[in-house]
Parts: C-alpha cells; structure tokens; sequence
C-alpha cells in the first residue's frame, strides 16, 4: 500500500538506480580504489537523491490536502492546528471580511488557495528538504505537526534519523552551490543516503496517510 506521491518516488528512483549500474558497468564491482573521475556519479547521485526526496514531500503534502478537502465533508473535523492557522491569517485580513471564505465550502477554497501561496513562497526562500523545513510544510499543509518524529525503525531514532538526513542535503548543497564537497563523496555514501531516504520516504507515508484517515475518515494509501 502507498500514495501516489510514494509510487512516483519509487519510480524517481530508478534513474539513481541507473546511476549506480553505470558506475558498476565502468568501474567494475570488485575491490580497489576506482577510478577519480567516477566520483562525478556519486555527486549527480546525491544531487538527485535530494531532488526527488524534496519532489515527494512536496507531492505528497499536496496529495494528502486534496484527500483531505474531497473526503471531508466538516471543517470541524480538521485538526485544530490547521483551524487555528487559517483563522490566524484571516483575521489578517485588511477589510475584516475574510472569515466569510470559510462559509459552506469556502474553506476547501482556502486551503487550496493557501497551499499555493505556500509553494511560492518555499520557491522564492529556496528551502532545503531538511527535517525542520519538511516538518514546517506538512504542519502548515495539513495541520500535521512533527512528522519527523515518525522517522525510526530498530536502530535508527528518530533525532538519528533526522541528523543523518540533514547531514546529505547539507552535502547536496556543497556539490549543487560550490562544484565539489570538502569531502571525498563515495559510492557508499549514495548507497547509504538512497535506502536511508528510502526509509523515510516509508515512515513519511504511513504517517501522513493515517494522519489523513484520522481527519477525513478514509486513508490516503492504495494498493501498489
């Protein structure tokens, strides 16, 4: 069972897949130092495996709000998070009138409305997929507040979880704004960032869907 979001990941997925095979077709999979100029996969590698973490998230953040406005029927039954986040920034309003958008269903409007404003504004900030600001889109998405917390399994914390994720997307941006990493970046680094963003991309799911079932009554999750 998962998301659409999650199935599009699995299919992004396959293009890091792909990255590791030429690296395998070129360098060859037995011991030994590889060839300097190899190095160059494992950076596109741990450029893209950012990439397409920050693509699920975001897709997903989307998916589960559409769930949300088409299978509920009751703004009460939102979380009272996202309730007090929209009433925050209407009474923001200049002319005071704004309360009036969340009459009938108004507020399936509004939140769809805010979720673009969010979008834009996360493209002009130029936010990275770290744990805090994924925490910050689902909270303000949905109403879904420390999702990160949901990222542990046996021998993985989640504060593990969360430093380990962090200390690749700060390596993305070496490779992505500088050309190069203080450090040398190796085949086992994409490796271990891939099933590490791969088992977040698991816990992140199951959270957000049974989160979603909680508020609309139906789960975000389907048969693979």
């Amino acid at each position: 069972m998962a998301s659409k979001s999650r199935k599009q990941f699995a299919e992004n997925k396959k293009d890091v897949d792909n990255l590791l095979l030429f690296h395998s077709e070129k360098g060859g999979t037995g011991p030994g130092r590889r060839e300097k100029r190899l190095e160059v996969l494992h950076k596109s590698a741990i450029v893209l495996i950012t990439a397409i973490w920050e693509a699920f998230c975001e897709d997903l953040a989307e998916e589960a709000l559409e769930h949300i406005v088409k299978h509920t029927d009751d703004a009460s039954k939102l979380s009272n998070d996202i309730r007090k986040q929209v009433a925050k920034e209407l009474s923001k309003d200049d002319h005071n009138l704004a309360v009036w958008q969340l009459s009938g269903d108004g507020w399936k409007k509004c939140l769809r409305d805010r979720f673009e404003v969010m979008r834009e504004e996360r493209n002009r900030k130029l936010n990275t997929p770290k744990a805090g600001p994924i925490d910050g889109l689902f909270e303000l998405a949905i109403g879904l507040t420390a999702l990160s917390g949901a990222w542990y399994w046996p021998g993985m914390a989640a504060q593990q979880a969360r430093d380990k994720l962090d200390k690749y997307v700060s390596l993305r941006g070496e490779i992505a704004h500088r050309g190069a990493s203080t450090d040398t970046c190796k085949k086992g680094h994409v490796e271990d960032y891939l099933n590490h963003v791969s088992r977040v991309v698991e816990k992140t799911d199951t959270r957000v869907s049974n989160f979603v079932k909680t508020t609309s009554g139906k789960a975000l999750r389907q048969r693979l």
